[in-house]
């Protein structure tokens, strides 16, 4: 039984791998992309639990910078932490997850930039609030990707600076980014979720059971019937 669950946890790592490699839109201020991971790491939380998939979402920013050798330092190591604590989020039943953005927005009104970017981390303040509600699937992938998202800007806000013109601006381009993924996080969980109910239907595919959340089934009568 472990075994196979563990046979689990490396198939989702490898294609959470894969996904990273499908950029979906441009960073701005960056040169780097957002990907298909963004879509595909939190919902291990769920799956895998907090834990396990906050160390499979860890293991594939390793193996990504192993398999194509990029440079290593402390930057690109706290830049795993967004990815990380995504999935942590998403996969933690309890409320307490809300004390994320109470510290995020801290760090970024100590930063003088960030003080005179003020309205920028206000955003927060609604993933904060729909954390109290983690019972609805939405609100925890809104959650999730904000999550990501408030960890990503305070790295990028010691690291890089910016001013507080080009913070300020990135405004409706977050709600629209966010809103995207969001709703990515939401399918994704759904579409995932349904093709291992399905799958565990199946004799060699049962132990696939364990990590299905019957509450967000596409279609659960078929399943019914095939049992039948």
């Amino acid at each position: 039984m472990q075994k196979q669950k563990l046979f689990f946890i490396i198939i989702f790592t490898f294609l959470s791998l894969l996904a990273f490699q499908v950029p979906i839109s441009h960073i701005i201020g960056s040169t780097k992309q957002f990907t298909l991971f963004e879509l595909f790491a939190p919902i291990g939380g769920m799956f895998l639990g907090p834990l396990f998939g906050g160390i499979s979402a860890f293991f594939v920013r390793i193996l990504n910078v192993i398999l194509f050798k990029q440079n290593f330092n402390w930057l690109i190591l706290l830049q795993f932490l967004p990815a990380v604590l995504g999935a942590v989020y998403f996969g933690l039943k309890t409320k307490k997850s809300a004390i994320i953005f109470p510290i995020c927005i801290t760090l970024f009104l100590l930063n003088p930039i960030g003080r005179q970017a003020w309205m920028y981390c206000a955003i927060w303040l609604a993933p904060f609030v729909a954390t109290f509600y983690k019972k609805n699937l939405f609100l925890n992938s809104l959650g999730a990707t904000f999550t990501s998202h408030a960890v990503g800007s305070v790295i990028y806000l010691y690291a890089f600076g910016l001013t507080p013109a080009i913070w300020l601006s990135l405004i409706p381009v977050v709600f629209l980014e966010r809103g995207f993924f969001t709703v990515g996080i939401f399918i994704s969980y759904f579409v995932m979720n349904t093709t291992l109910d399905k799958l565990s239907t199946l004799s060699f595919a049962k132990i696939l059971v364990q990590f299905v959340n019957k509450d967000y089934v596409l279609f659960p009568k078929l399943n019914q019937h095939a049992k039948s």
